[in-house]
């Protein structure tokens, strides 16, 4: 099943948001929690913080981050 163009601009955060998050929330994970027997445990939480405060912020700042990009480059 293919998505529409139309709505191709919440497809990208939300796929960006997720991996953001999930590669953000590991990161800091491992160096304030260590590789411990609880790190998924620690790491599935953070995420599950994360990911709801980064998919709007995509959606508000990504259209910001074209303009400035456009505005820099020729």
């Amino acid at each position: 099943m293919k998505i529409l163009v139309k709505h191709s601009n919440i497809l990208f955060a939300f796929v960006m948001s997720f991996l953001m998050a999930l590669l953000m929330s590991g990161v800091l994970t491992a160096i304030f929690k260590g590789f411990s027997a609880h790190f998924f445990g620690y790491w599935i939480h953070a995420f599950s913080v994360a990911w709801p405060i980064v998919f709007p912020a995509v959606l508000l700042l990504a259209p910001v981050a074209r303009r400035v990009v456009l505005a820099l480059t020729s």
